[in-house]
């Protein structure tokens, strides 16, 4: 059995197994090593230790054994979340669904109970008590059913009626079993398996629950049957027959039930995570809108976000975000200025951001109505900020669900009897999900054929037909088997390419799924076509050589009682088959076969077993109906209605024929695995509308976060941006950096002030700064290259431009001086950059440039309105440096001669010059790199 819990419980690797889980570690062969064998390990050995296993070799067969047994026993542990409160979530998450699966389920009993008691009242003498259980059952059912459909219904409540539906099962089946009439070990199997198996199915209980059910119901009808057919000879066949049947039905409901509880919860919590993720990111994003309106006016960084958040437009000017304003406003802004011009002399300028270019948005195809708006959300904010985060979750998934109509998703989102979405992308989206517990269910398929096998074997005649398609649809099961389920490395790769097409491809998937149904079907009517056909009155009469009329009930019984064990009771029959009733319990499992594979959409199994049905009626109804109408008289002449053969004992027992109740037997199972396969459907198509909802909308959170975080780092450096959003920010806190070298860079344009004139023809001098705009994006984007990521951006004021390099660990050279020489090559690209300007605007800009190095204060001061700068000396004569500079030259201090001289750079000594604030100061002007060679 160790083989078949590898396959119903995930093994404990690193890769994903049958069941889509992961549980740890343990012992496996390594890859690409042939020398990991019991033999070549034994040449490595002392000669003392070669005679038995070793102590490690046995310790590995333990833990292998070990593991076998714990995975076995994974599946029928409970499956409930460590946190009561999760667990909660769980349950109302699924409460709907399960609500609706009951009062199914109390539809299809009522139908059930109802075949029951037409069966047992057609034969005229219906017994008191079994139809008065029968009848109360059917009322109750209905009652019940009601009781689900009633606003308040409380989860509580489903527990209580499930193990009320669970004890009148057990009720129904004692009678059932006890009151069938003919008595037959035989008789009331079809019932049984279907009580069993919705148990698992449609039945919203635990694993062991269920489990727990199953053995008690099969036991019942065992024990039962048993008890009152102790005088029959071949009692045995049927019993080890039944306990097969009985078996197998609980291994499809395991195999039914334990990945659709496994695949609800993984949904459940991946629901949650993304949810989890979508509150964190909000929150984040909160505190970065904080922040980022702490440095921006609102209306301004309103602007830019709907900007960002817009369709990308093809325009042939970057945006500018400009606004006019009163003569007040202007007296007050040009106050402001002057205000900024006189702090300019201390390295102090406020900072004006131009534009840069943004990714847009892609357009969502969120549902908003399938859980809660955003605006509630919002709402509740200032209760959730009194909650830890775990909690904040579990509230705001609590009111998710709460908010959520099953019935709504349904009617807006999901066809009616195709299941399939409305939305062609969404339809498209969900057909590419792949299960990957698939080969599972291959293994389940497999362990069903093994228990048609066996029960054949066990009660039919061994034929070689038999045997031959027995080991031919072992030997094509095996092989899908091994394909589907084992694919690895040690396969050609021809293989792997095969078993990955079939695994990851859903429509592939199902076409495999499909055609081993088809084989597993195979097996369970072919060896009918075996059996005698002739009718065994007409047979009887022929052997004895009388006429038809005279085969009576008493003639029969003797022959059944002549017959023992083979049940022949004619000697001309080679290959009877006394209870073909068996044939049809095996195509009942192959029914419950194709629940198992839940990725099959449930019209297509729907068509698939109304095919399984009509092949197997067609064959019961036409050519083999003799073979049933013989079972029914086997099964009425077995006990006589008197002891001896009287003149009354012609009058046989009468009973509903096989012929009639296995058409009706087959639809209702039909019915039920169809009304199963669109709860299953059903709640995976919900599933993934709730999944794609939250995954969507942590997308564009994340896609927020990302324009927020890059408008930030237009504005802040990335480390001060840091800084601020990993804790909350007091309005009086201080954050500085000292800096030991940073060249600092001051570029200006010296001549846009004589360009810019506010004319009617230029929008009061709008497009002059359009143009202003154009060449200061221009210049970000050169800074935006990898060559300059040691660069930082610090402010422009005007048509000046300010950048820093060696701000902070990340940027800062102390031994090669990188960030030094990438400041100067910056310098002399925005020199090339405006005269690429000049030439293709016709204009005649004329930029000073001016550079310095040494030690600085970088930081940002704690108040409302934060902004991040670097103070010192430095920067005041690296503007100094611009100020007094040459047009079109780029001119640096002496420090910085030093640096760029000795790493080759071309550098020309200008002279003395008059700084303010400094006397005479010896600098230079750098012309161009070091030279190619």
């Amino acid at each position: 059995m160790s083989w078949v819990s590898g396959f119903l419980v995930a093994r404990a690797d690193d890769h994903k197994t049958a069941w889509g889980e992961r549980n740890g570690r343990k012992w496996r062969r390594k890859r690409g090593s042939t020398l990991w064998s019991t033999r070549y390990m034994s040449c490595l050995r002392d000669p003392e230790g070669a005679d038995g296993p070793s102590q490690a070799s046995k310790r590995m067969k333990e833990d292998e054994e070990d593991g076998c047994l714990r995975r076995l026993a994974h599946v029928f542990q409970s499956k409930q979340f460590r946190s009561a409160k999760l667990e909660r979530l769980y349950q109302r998450y699924f409460f709907r669904l399960n609500q609706s699966s009951l009062t199914m389920l109390m539809g299809v009993l009522v139908l059930v109970c109802g075949v029951m008691l037409a069966f047992h009242c057609v034969h005229g003498h219906p017994d008191v008590a079994y139809a008065s259980v029968l009848s109360v059952a059917m009322a109750l059912f209905l009652v019940l059913m009601v009781v689900c459909n009633r606003n308040g219904f409380h989860q509580d409540y489903m527990w209580m009626v499930s193990y009320l539906v669970m004890a009148v099962l057990v009720v129904v089946q004692v009678f059932g079993v006890l009151m069938v009439s003919p008595r037959s070990a035989s008789e009331g199997v079809w019932w049984s398996i279907f009580f069993v198996y919705i148990i698992y199915t449609l039945l919203p209980v635990r694993m062991r629950s269920a489990v727990l059910s199953g053995i008690v119901l099969s036991t019942i009808h065992l024990v039962t049957a048993w008890r009152l057919n102790l005088e029959d000879q071949f009692l045995w066949k049927q019993l080890c027959a039944n306990g097969l049947v009985f078996l197998c039905t609980n291994i499809i409901g395991i195999c039914t039930h334990y990945p659709a509880e496994v695949s609800q919860r993984q949904a459940f919590k991946e629901t949650r995570g993304y949810i989890q993720a979508r509150i964190h990111l909000q929150r984040e994003n909160q505190q970065q809108e904080r922040l980022l309106l702490s440095v921006l006016p609102r209306h301004v960084a309103m602007e830019m976000k709907a900007h960002i958040n817009a369709k990308k437009e093809d325009m042939m000017f970057h945006k500018i975000y400009i606004q006019k304003h009163d003569n007040k406003e202007e007296k007050a802004m040009m106050a402001k200025m002057q205000r900024a011009r006189a702090n300019s002399t201390d390295g102090l300028m406020p900072r004006w951001v131009p534009d840069r270019s943004f990714p847009r948005t892609k357009d969502s195809k969120v549902f908003r109505q399938m859980g809660i708006d955003e605006a509630s959300s919002k709402d509740n904010r200032c209760a959730q900020e009194a909650l830890n985060p775990e909690d904040e979750v579990d509230e705001f998934l609590g009111r998710a669900i709460d908010a959520r109509s099953i019935d709504q998703l349904r009617k807006d989102h999901v066809k009616k009897f195709l299941l399939t979405f409305q939305t062609p992308f969404l339809e498209k989206k969900y057909s590419k999900k792949v299960d990957d517990r698939f080969g599972g269910y291959v293994a389940c398929t497999l362990l069903v054929f093994f228990f048609i096998c066996f029960i054949q074997l066990t009660v039919f005649p061994h034929t070689t037909l038999m045997l031959g398609i027995f080991i031919s649809i072992f030997v094509i099961l095996a092989n899908i088997l091994f394909i589907c389920a084992i694919y690895s490395c040690l396969f050609p790769t021809a293989l792997q390419t095969v078993s990955k097409k079939i695994v990851e491809s859903r429509v592939n998937s199902t076409l495999v799924g499909v055609f081993t149904l088809l084989l597993l079907f195979i097996s369970a009517f072919s060896n009918m076509l075996t059996c005698e056909r002739e009718g065994v009155i007409e047979c009887v009469a022929e052997e004895l050589n009388i006429s038809e009329s005279t085969v009576t009930l008493c003639v029969l019984h003797n022959l059944t009682h002549t017959a023992g064990d083979t049940l022949t009771l004619c000697p001309s029959q080679k290959t009877p088959c006394p209870f073909p009733e068996y044939f049809t319990y095996s195509v009942l499992l192959t029914l419950l076969a194709c629940s198992v594979f839940l990725h099959i959409s449930s019209i297509g199994k729907l068509a698939l077993m109304l095919l399984i049905q009509l092949i197997f009626l067609l064959l019961l109804e036409w050519p083999l109906v003799d073979l049933y109408d013989n079972a029914d008289l086997l099964v009425t002449n077995i006990r006589p209605v008197f002891t001896s053969c009287s003149p009354y004992s012609h009058e046989r027992m009468s009973k509903v024929s096989l012929k009639v109740m296995t058409p009706v037997i087959l639809t209702v199972f039909v019915l039920a695995l169809y009304l199963h396969a669109q709860q299953v459907e059903s709640t995976a198509r919900l599933d993934f509308l709730w999944k794609l909802q939250a995954t969507e909308e942590k997308e564009e959170m994340e896609e927020l976060q990302a324009y927020n975080r890059r408008l930030l780092h237009n504005i802040l450096p990335k480390d001060v941006a840091a800084h601020f959003l990993a804790r909350e920010r007091r309005n009086d806190e201080l954050y500085y950096q000292s800096c030991e070298c940073v060249a600092v860079m001051f570029a200006s344009i010296s001549n846009f002030s004589e360009f810019y004139t506010e004319l009617e023809a230029n929008n009061e001098g709008v497009e002059c700064l359009r143009l202003l705009n154009e060449i200061i994006a221009d210049f970000d984007e050169i800074i935006s290259e990898d060559q300059f990521k040691q660069l930082e951006k610090i402010k422009t004021i005007g048509s000046t431009y300010m950048a820093a390099s060696g701000l902070n660990d990340s940027t800062y050279d102390r031994e090669g001086r990188s960030h030094i020489l990438a400041l100067a090559d910056y310098a002399m690209r925005l020199r090339e950059q405006m005269k690429y300007i000049n030439e293709h605007s016709f204009n005649n800009f004329q930029m000073k440039i001016g550079l310095n190095i040494g030690p600085v204060v970088a930081g940002v001061i704690g108040a409302r309105k934060p902004q991040y700068d670097i103070w010192g000396n430095t920067v005041n004569v690296a503007s100094r440096m611009d100020s007094t500079g040459v047009p079109d030259c780029i001119q640096v201090t002496t420090d910085l001669y030093h640096v760029l001289a000795s790493k080759g750079y071309q550098l020309e000594c200008r002279g003395l010059v008059k700084v303010k604030g400094k006397g005479e100061m010896t600098t230079y002007f750098l012309n161009s790199g070091p030279s190619s060679s």
